[in-house]
């Protein structure tokens, strides 16, 4: 059904138009009429018209200033002008408005009905696109969920997050560096700094879990977890590495305000905690604070910075610095881990220059660290005694300078290992990946392709390729085809048409176009210049 108002002073027009739009649409349409511009304004806010056949000289208003003034408010109503008035102004200003068409008096019966076709046809394809959008919106209600979900539990189980938080970053559109965990938990009631009931109140989870998450995300632009539990884990991207005390404190304000309205429409006591900001690869100890907070703290609302007590007369350890030691070890950036890991020694040194023992047990335990995160990144191998001598080399260290150069010593050692496992795990994938583009060029391969060939994600793998081949998945693939297609060229017993089948392409006339782009020559070409006729 379109709706369809006609405007013009002149009776015997309204009658005209009507009689040929009943006549010609019968039930596809819904009239009405008017005869002013002002009455034109009037009705589009009751009739709520699809199509508007508008005369410009009308009393009072002109059409084309109730155009401009229904503009204002509706950009999709679809104007056909209809006027006695042959004018380049007004048609160009009409045009500005955007008119469908200006048509001049008289008009026959036939250009009436193609221009209305022509504005009905307009409207379904706007509307089939609402459809679709409507549609898209709707899958991406379940689709981003999942994926967010996803995104959290990489985060809390590290479970190869170093290489797949790049594909999570391109699908959530996440262009920071670095953000901090929230921890929603929920219950009946608060007890003892512990929620009742946290069986039930995660049954319930699932009812109010669409309707919490609409709630959540009018407050933080942040990706949220699924259920667990009586909780729900929240990523709130940030862009440094540290938060300035006032946005500390308008973040914990929101979430009290999160808090209160959560309690307003959902039928559960709310509590949260945060955690500090880390990088991507280091969120688990965000999340762990979170949960540090809620455990340690009292109150709907909990900064981990609120309840860790400070060394009281104590300059506070680097913890940051630590953190940024451990972090580019792992990523195997020895140039920088060794920089930052001096760094600490010296504040070590500088604070503690006394205290021998505890330097030297804080020097094992970076160590440790750094060596427990590289097993679980499959850098190195875990072996139970593989320590042993550890202690005892520290200990005779005859000076701080031998301790830091044990330090520096491990460091490298671990870099040096997680390198070479990458290069080892990078090489043996693109290797397998050209084999098997090797192999079957000829077929109408994609980078999706290959990439289920050598089980990792198109986008990681494509980033490898270039890295490792110093030319894209599509390149290789074309130098590929070329090469085959060159020797094939030598042997006049092939057509240039079964070398393009046979070299992976499809269109004779595109396969000229690419050949040409890498050698200069056409097929054809390149076969008079190497005498093959």
């Amino acid at each position: 059904m379109y709706r369809i108002l006609l405007a013009d002073d002149e009776g015997i027009m309204l009658e005209s138009l009507k009689m040929i739009l009943e006549s010609n649409f019968k039930n596809e349409c819904e009239l009405a009429f008017a005869k002013t511009g002002r009455a034109v304004i009037e009705q589009v806010k009751s009739f709520h018209p699809d199509i508007i056949f508008m005369d410009i000289q009308m009393p009072g208003i002109n059409g084309l200033q109730a155009m401009k003034e229904i503009r204002k408010t509706n950009k999709n109503i679809i104007f056909i002008i209809i006027t006695a008035y042959d004018q380049f102004s007004y048609a160009k200003e009409a045009v500005d408005l955007g008119a469908l068409e200006y048509l001049t008096k008289p008009v026959n019966r036939k250009v009436i009905i193609d221009v209305t076709i022509k504005a009905m046809n307009q409207i379904e394809e706007e509307r089939k696109r609402l459809s679709d959008g409507l549609k898209i919106r709707e899958k991406l209600e379940i689709v981003v969920p999942i994926i967010e979900s996803g995104f959290i539990y990489n985060i809390l189980l590290q479970d190869d997050f170093f290489f797949y938080q790049g594909n999570y970053k391109e699908l959530l559109n996440i262009v920071q560096d670095y953000g901090f965990i929230i921890v929603t938990e929920f219950g009946d009631s608060v007890e003892n700094g512990m929620m009742t009931n946290a069986v039930g109140a995660s049954v319930r989870a699932s009812r109010f879990y669409k309707e919490y998450r609409e709630i959540v995300k009018a407050f933080f632009d942040c990706i949220i977890g699924p259920v667990m539990g009586n909780r729900i884990v929240l990523f709130v991207p940030y862009e440094t590495k540290s938060i300035p005390y006032e946005e500390r404190v308008f973040f914990i304000t929101k979430a009290r305000n999160l808090v209160h309205t959560l309690e307003e429409k959902i039928d559960s006591k709310f509590r949260v905690g945060i955690g500090q900001v880390y990088s991507m690869e280091e969120l688990k100890e965000s999340y762990q604070e979170a949960i540090g907070a809620l455990k340690r703290g009292e109150g709907s609302v909990v900064h981990i910075k609120d309840v860790s007590v400070e060394q009281e007369q104590e300059e506070r350890y680097p913890e940051e610095l630590e953190r940024e030691y451990i972090q580019l070890a792992i990523r195997g950036e020895l140039t920088g881990a060794i920089s930052i890991v001096n760094e600490i020694f010296d504040w070590i040194l500088e604070h503690y220059y006394e205290y021998r023992e505890d330097i030297e047990i804080k020097v094992l335990e970076l160590v440790i660290i750094l060596e427990q995160r590289a097993v679980s990144r499959g850098g190195i191998k875990y072996g139970f005694r593989h320590r042993e001598n550890y202690i005892r080399d520290i200990q005779n260290c005859l000076n701080y300078g031998e301790l830091r150069d044990w330090l520096l010593n491990k460091t490298k050692e671990v870099c040096s290992n997680l390198v070479t496992i990458k290069e080892k795990e990078s090489t043996s994938v693109v290797e397998k990946a050209k084999k098997y583009i090797d192999k079957n060029f000829y077929k109408d391969i994609s980078l999706d392709d290959v990439s289920r060939q050598v089980d990792i994600s198109p986008y990681y793998f494509s980033k490898l390729f270039k890295q490792k081949e110093g030319e894209t998945f599509i390149e290789y693939l074309t130098n590929a085809r070329i090469s085959h297609a060159k020797e094939l060229l030598l042997n006049p017993e092939y057509s240039i048409k079964e070398i393009c089948v046979l070299s992976g392409y499809s269109d004779p006339n595109y396969f000229s176009r690419i050949f040409k782009k890498y050698e200069e020559v056409t097929p054809s070409e390149y076969r008079e210049k190497v005498g093959i006729k």
